[in-house]
């Protein structure tokens, strides 16, 4: 009989937390806790090509499902790999797990040259993460896997470090009853009440022309804010929030929030000129989507957020509330009904200028304006949009792809280039278990820095369509020397793959598309296969991407 040891606990403690698939690498550090996970049979284990992949991974996962997300690293060096997926995931707000193995305890600390032995490694981990902890014998390694798990979900949700010594890992210990029954002791979010609430119903019951704008940490506030929306707001969301409102809604502006990268939207501006309330709910208002607050917004603005830092951090606020924003939007949908009187030529505006900006914004795209509506015409309602940081994401991807539901697009908050693969991949595992397809869309310079883990993809078999923009170099930052630096170009080119010949190599079928039309109909065809799927997109046969970063012209 094999015995029952702290590695054990480990395993059965990720998956009495609900996580059906987590992300690593394996090593001689953290063999008990997955050898574990191999015999429980619970979990499914992803094996990635490197620990920022697998962070990555989990990361997307856990946006996808709405849960949390679990990965496994090494002690020192792999621990380092996986923190720039840690990083991500606290810009994004991603309830992430992260259980690194460590030296034995006699030798934590000590110096003596261990394998993988790293001066404190916990420092490093506390330093991209909400918490980064040690579990120091067999008695509490439940209890502090459960503060971890508690950590990393409450609040404004991030990743937690745990660091579990080798020797604790095989430590013999009884299997403790708790997991019977077990449920993480979560606290039920802030929600206001009493003279608190009713100050915020009567603030906006009084406007007849309010906008709604939702943040990703109003995710879970589709109910209320769907409502709000049937009532006459308008809405707008960041880019990290598109599907809270489905993006299809004649009244939902999407990301089209007033700010075209540095230059204003006068349309929407001249829309929200018009309101006479914004209601932001768990949004940071991010200087990168109000040109550094620039963007003008209502006077009168009413802010809901779970983290009271957030008050007056960027915009300040007529009413700020300290609450969840999907159980405050959703009592507020509650007590507004029947009384919020908008005017009717409010919701006309809303519908007009939602057409009128989405057909200017097109019109800047140049010959990639019918990209966006055939690229969606060929995708399931349901299917994750998963991008990576390049021209058309920080374009057309962002702004105007459409959206349905708040866990169906996802791209890095923190603006990185590189995860978006290993993203779309984890997005992935979540999605094809569901029966659902995803699109990753990466450019060739991002895509590269992630490249192994189309490995992944293939070994795990996940139903993912790789669509690469192919522009042989960093498109991003040429067009940000084009605007700032006199058009000098430095070290933006680069020596691409053969595309065809690495997905070969990779187990998957490659797909070229040399026009927009093209693009579409080879993505359609990749959707209707089984597994990973390469489309290439040779951006230069379809002609230069127009520079949006640019500044506007002198004077304008």
């Amino acid at each position: 009989m094999v015995p029952y040891l702290v590695g054990d606990l480990v395993a059965e403690f990720v998956a009495a937390c609900g996580v059906r698939s987590a992300f690593g690498i394996i090593s001689v550090h953290n063999i008990p806790m997955l050898d574990a996970i191999q015999r429980q049979g619970r979990v499914r284990f992803v094996m990635a090509r490197n620990e920022m992949g697998a962070a990555h991974m989990a990361d997307g996962y856990a946006r996808a499902e709405g849960g949390l997300g679990v990965v496994f690293s090494s002690t020192g060096p792999g621990a380092a790999n996986a923190v720039g997926g840690l990083v991500e995931a606290g810009f994004a707000g991603t309830p992430l797990l992260h259980i690194t193995g460590q030296s034995p305890l006699a030798g934590i600390g000590r110096g003596q040259g261990g394998v993988h032995d790293v001066p404190d490694q916990l420092g490093m981990l506390r330093s991209v993460c909400k918490a980064a902890v040690r579990i120091h014998s067999p008695k509490e390694a439940l209890g502090v896997l459960t503060q971890a798990g508690v950590t990393a979900l409450s609040g404004r949700p991030g990743p937690v470090s745990v660091e579990l010594p080798f020797d604790v890992q095989r430590a013999t210990i009884e299997r403790p009853k708790a997991f019977d029954d077990f449920m993480l002791p979560l606290t039920p979010p802030r929600v206001p009440e009493g003279a608190e609430l009713d100050r915020l119903v009567e603030h906006v019951a009084k406007a007849r022309r309010p906008m709604l704008w939702l943040g990703a940490g109003a995710r879970d506030a589709a109910d209320g804010a769907r409502r709000l929306v049937d009532m006459g707001f308008g809405a707008m969301n960041s880019q990290a929030a598109h599907g809270v409102v489905p993006d299809d809604h004649p009244r939902n502006l999407g990301a089209l929030n007033g700010s075209l990268a540095t230059r204003p939207d006068p349309i929407v501006e001249a829309l929200l000129d018009e309101a006479d309330l914004l209601l932001v709910a768990g949004s940071r208002l991010r200087i990168n989507e109000t040109r550094d607050n620039q963007t003008r917004l209502p006077a009168n603005r009413v802010q809901i957020d779970l983290d009271p830092a957030a008050n007056g951090r960027t915009y300040s606020s007529e009413l700020f509330v300290c609450g969840d924003a999907g159980a405050t939007l959703a009592l507020l949908a509650d007590r507004l009904a029947g009384r919020l009187k908008v005017d009717e030529t409010f919701r006309q505006a809303v519908a007009a200028a939602k057409v009128r900006a989405n057909a200017a914004y097109r019109q800047s795209l140049g010959p990639y304006a019918e990209l966006p509506d055939k690229l969606r015409a060929v995708m399931p309602r349901d299917c994750v949009w998963v991008r990576d940081v390049t021209l058309s994401n920080g374009s057309w991807g962002n702004k105007i792809f459409p959206i349905y539901n708040p866990r169906d697009g996802m791209y890095p908050i923190g603006l990185g280039i590189g995860p978006g693969l290993p993203l779309g991949v984890g997005a992935a595992v979540s999605a094809t278990a569901r029966g659902r397809k995803t699109v990753m869309m990466s450019g060739d310079g991002g895509f590269a820095v992630n490249l192994p883990e189309l490995l992944t993809a293939a070994q795990e078999k996940v139903d993912i369509v790789i669509l690469v923009m192919n522009d042989s170099g960093y498109g991003v930052i040429k067009h940000i020397q084009d605007g700032s630096y006199g058009g000098r170009r430095c070290f933006g080119d680069l020596l691409p793959p053969d595309f065809a010949k690495l997905a070969e190599a990779a187990h998957m079928p490659h797909r070229l598309a040399r026009s927009v039309d093209e693009v579409a109909r080879e993505v359609a065809a990749a959707l209707d296969t089984q597994g990973p799927v390469m489309v290439e997109v040779q951006m230069d046969a379809i002609g230069p991407f127009p520079n949006y970063i640019a500044p506007p012209p002198a004077g304008q």
